[in-house]
């Protein structure tokens, strides 16, 4: 059933930190994949070693010159792994600062009047950004309805909202929530259909460790990514901005270079460990893969991911073994629906009779860690819709495991019948 064989999984899952066990809990499963991702053994490593050197860029010694080769490298990796053309790779204090900071630099920097345009589905990071910045800059709002069936939002939702003064538009790539992706590339041609010029930003924060993301074909303006969720650690997110963004007012130092967006010194350890999670996707291409292109490996390893986690997911919807899946549970509920082929690595449901703070505590005390999602300010634009005051939601990345599923289910088969 699932995409990797025995002998790659054991592999796979040899190169992360606390697979199997928590240093806090024991031994446990970790589903909580959406809230933090396992993170490698090498980002472990590289962490220490550059948290330990006392060296700036930008100075001649040795350790500087160092330091900039390394930030180099990363940016080449970055190139590689997002596939754009052109445009600038940075890294910032967080996924959500570095969404702010380029919703703020579109809104601000656009053309006077028009206005703002994003959907309901987005994470709240986005979403803020997006109305606060309208807000101050005088400019209107458009919300564009996600269908509450699939948890996703179609090009058709945008058109139908879309009008030619939009001057800045806002897409999910992915849902923290339903785990449902959406048609980027779709959306974006929506848009510039009806305004060609309107700056695009994409939060591609969850998709990120779920397949391969390639920027060239979205034709869009900026890309953001949270590396804790994609293999590396916490302390920074990675953006990609085309020239297009670049060449509106930003946030500088006076006299300091006019295309510049890093602000003050950056962690070059932040560099070097995304180095680290693109060697390790290189590598897990080139086991599916007799390519010598780079990029053409990061494609593989990101089908081959796509492929082992609809293998995980499906499972736990239908059932392993005499194991029955959540589908036949009654009374369940299955955000963006059981069957949904835009589904990557995440199942988030609900059980009418049994509160989904006592599911995931009760799985928590079997060692199997799941998150609970509220109708609060994080995800009660998709909960609230549902009439779901709560859910529980399972999020697994390419090295969880099938069996691990099958203890999930175990677990769940006993929570309900209890």
């Amino acid at each position: 059933m699932a995409a990797f064989s025995p002998a790659l999984m054991s592999e796979i899952r040899g190169r992360f930190a606390h697979v199997e066990s928590c240093p806090f809990q024991g031994p446990r499963i970790f589903f909580e994949n959406a809230g933090g991702a396992l993170t490698l053994n090498s980002v472990v490593e590289t962490s220490a070693l550059f948290a330990a050197l006392p060296d700036n860029q930008g100075r001649d010694n040795p350790a500087a010159h160092a330091l900039v080769d390394r930030i180099n490298l990363a940016k080449r990796d970055m190139a590689t792994f997002f596939n754009a053309d052109g445009g600038q790779y940075f890294v910032g204090e967080s996924g959500t600062e570095l969404s702010f900071r380029l919703i703020r630099t579109a809104v601000m920097g656009s053309k006077p009047g028009g206005a703002v345009i994003g959907s309901t589905v987005e994470h709240p990071a986005s979403r803020s950004a997006a109305t606060h910045w309208a807000g101050m800059a005088g400019k209107d709002y458009i919300s564009v309805p996600h269908d509450k069936a699939t948890g996703s939002v179609s090009p058709e939702a945008y058109a139908a909202r879309m009008t030619a003064d939009v001057r800045v538009a806002t897409i999910l790539h992915t849902s923290p929530v339903t785990g449902i992706a959406n048609d980027v590339a779709g959306i974006s041609a929506a848009i510039r259909q009806v305004a060609p010029e309107a700056i695009l930003f994409v939060d591609g924060i969850q998709h990120a460790s779920h397949g391969a993301i390639d920027i060239r074909s979205y034709d869009i303006d900026g890309y953001v990514v949270s590396p804790y969720k994609m293999f590396s650690r916490h302390g920074y997110g990675v953006a990609w901005v085309s020239e297009r963004m670049t060449a509106l007012p930003l946030e500088q130092l006076t006299d300091g270079p006019r295309q510049n967006w890093e602000m003050g010194t950056r962690d070059t350890g932040s560099y070097a460990t995304f180095c680290d999670v693109v060697s390790y996707l290189d590598w897990l291409g080139d086991q599916h893969s007799d390519s010598d292109d780079p990029r053409t490996r990061l494609e593989a390893a990101g089908a081959a991911i796509h492929a082992h986690e609809q293998a995980l997911t499906g499972a736990m919807l239908t059932g392993v073994g005499n194991l029955p899946g959540l589908t036949e549970l009654p009374g369940v509920t299955i955000l963006g629906g059981a069957d949904n082929p835009a589904r990557e690595g995440l199942v988030c449901f609900a059980l009418q009779d049994v509160p989904a703070g006592d599911i995931v505590a009760r799985l928590n005390a079997q060692g199997i860690r799941t998150h609970i999602r509220k109708a609060d300010h994080y995800s009660g634009n998709i909960l609230t819709p549902l009439g779901l005051e709560a859910a529980v939601r399972v999020s697994m990345c390419h090295y969880n495991s099938v069996e691990e599923v099958s203890t999930f289910l175990a677990a769940m088969k006993e929570i309900a019948a209890a």
